[in-house]
């Protein structure tokens, strides 16, 4: 009887011998390494410095990842999972136009649109990507007469030491229900992407990559369907790998904190005159707290600090109250800040009353009574270059809008309202869409059947976060001739000179 130590031998030595076996039918007749180095949902120009006291991040950490798999393997493709030109403090002031010039330097092989790259318009999009020195992908992405948008592509095949490589790229389905991209259309990413799959093959591809920014069950359902070989992805913000043995998903967090590689070997054999394709990842996760800046990349990074510093600390307004912008915040309950920002739009344009999205505040800061507050704090806050526009709505249409902003309390939701000249009483206990049990505008109760003037940004007013009650409002004033929410803001700031806006009790929980 074998010993147990003699039957592992054994056992490994088969296995071994197995992996090396090959039918007599299989003849290969190419094989490669390709090293795929993937960054996605990347808004932050500079290093940034974490809880566990490490910097991370940063258009010069990345360049030192990505120059050094270029400088170990020939066979690179860079892929950039989208979301990049907005928000940031700077892109709320250039419109995303450092973010470009940077990621020019950086030079992914593959670019795709996640909604952010919507955020100031179809122009600016269109502008910022002819400013674009890489490859820029977009099988979904169409003008609004149907042709492919200029200057992108659908697909290409590259060629690998004979292996053949396809390629292909998805923007954002959902962005004009996230963002602002007007009248661009958006194909189904799911069966864009199996169209393009198909079609790569159809032209010879051995194997197939989709990059796309999407929702992580539209990468699941195209891992069910077998779709592409592999699928790198943005949009959820999480560090995820996972390879079911046949296609492997992968996301790389955000703002470059950790860049992923997959190295894949790819063995391509004839079998009966067909191209049969083997191959096998190697997931590799690189924390870039452990990356040295690139020095050239971080000087041009410095140089637009430097030049935006300057434009940026002018004093705005003081604040004698704690101001509070982040999410556990104002997407939860009624905050000061939240309050602050509606009331300017309320007071500016002589509206019963005045409504945020929560999601549309993003800095993400603690202002602490007796701080100053700077230009540079108003375009971290509010750097999607909103506009505010009126639209007159009835009372039965303005309490649906509300059911849905407080729809996912208690979980924090971009939706979530921030309020001015309202007053809501509503219970989380209740079933989501009824939820509200009482609405006050101008401090009496809301009739159903009257109108009233409410002062909204234009993305809620295109239905942004499903408030599509506010969608069918009449306009009272045209998205091309509203204001900037910022320029409101800071004119309201600078006419109060001191901030004394507090929680008082618009929006109450029972």
């Amino acid at each position: 009887m074998l010993s147990r130590r003699t039957f592992l031998a054994s056992l490994a030595a088969f296995v071994a011998t197995l992996a090396g076996w090959r039918p007599a039918w299989a003849q290969p007749v190419a094989a490669t390494k390709v090293t795929f180095v993937l960054f996605n949902d990347f808004y932050i120009m500079n290093e940034q410095l974490l809880p566990d006291g490490k910097l991370r991040g940063g258009f010069a950490r990345l360049a030192t990842v990505v120059k050094d798999k270029r400088a170990k393997n020939k066979n690179v493709i860079v892929a950039h999972g989208g979301d990049t030109l907005s928000p940031s403090l700077m892109s709320g002031f250039d419109r995303g136009k450092h973010i470009v010039a940077l990621t020019n330097l950086i030079a992914p092989d593959i670019f795709v649109a996640g909604n952010h790259e919507f955020d100031f318009g179809r122009d600016t999009f269109l502008e910022r990507m002819r400013e674009a020195k890489f490859p820029l992908y977009g099988a979904n992405l169409r003008l609004a007469n149907g042709k492919p948008v200029p200057d992108h592509k659908d697909r290409t095949i590259i060629n690998f030491d004979g292996v053949k490589l396809g390629l292909t790229g998805i923007a954002y389905e959902k962005s004009a229900r996230l963002s602002s991209p007007e009248d661009l259309k958006f194909l189904p990413c799911v069966d864009t992407t199996k169209e393009q799959a198909t079609l790569l093959r159809k032209e010879g591809a051995d194997f197939v990559c989709a990059v796309l920014h999407c929702d992580r069950g539209d990468a699941f359902l195209l891992q069910f369907a077998q779709a592409a070989e592999l699928l790198l992805t943005g949009h959820t913000h999480d560090l995820f790998v996972q390879y079911d043995g046949q296609v492997g998903i992968v996301e790389s967090g955000y703002d470059a904190f950790y860049v992923t590689c997959i190295d894949v070997d790819i063995l391509v054999s004839e079998r009966d005159g067909k191209r049969v394709t083997a191959w096998w990842p190697k997931f590799r996760v690189i924390d870039t707290a452990d990356v040295t800046p690139d020095p050239a990349v971080a000087a041009a990074v410095a140089k637009y600090n430097d030049d935006f510093s300057r434009e940026t600390e002018v004093v705005i307004a003081k604040t004698d109250v704690e101001l509070d912008s982040r999410n556990a915040t104002i997407r939860t309950r009624e905050a000061a800040i939240g309050n602050l920002f509606a009331d300017a739009m309320r007071v500016s344009m002589k509206a019963d009353a005045a409504v945020i999205n929560g999601g549309g505040i993003r800095s993400g800061k603690v202002y602490p009574p007796g701080s100053v507050i700077r230009l540079k704090d108003i375009l971290a806050e509010l750097p999607f270059n909103n506009r505010v526009v009126v639209v007159e709505i009835a009372g039965a249409d303005l309490l649906l809008a509300m059911e849905n902003g407080l729809a996912q309390v208690p979980v924090p939701a971009g939706r979530f309202p921030q309020v001015s000249g309202m007053k809501i009483v509503f219970d989380p206990k209740l079933p989501m869409r009824k939820r509200v049990i009482s609405l006050e505008v101008a401090g009496k109760p809301v009739e159903p059947s009257q109108i009233y003037r409410v002062a909204i940004l234009d993305f809620l007013a295109r239905g942004g976060d499903d408030y599509v009650t506010f969608r069918t409002a009449k306009r009272v004033t045209p998205d091309a001739d509203a204001p900037l929410l910022a320029n409101e803001v800071i004119a309201y700031l600078k006419k109060l000179g001191v901030v004394k806006t507090i929680a008082e009790g618009r929006i109450i929980s029972r």
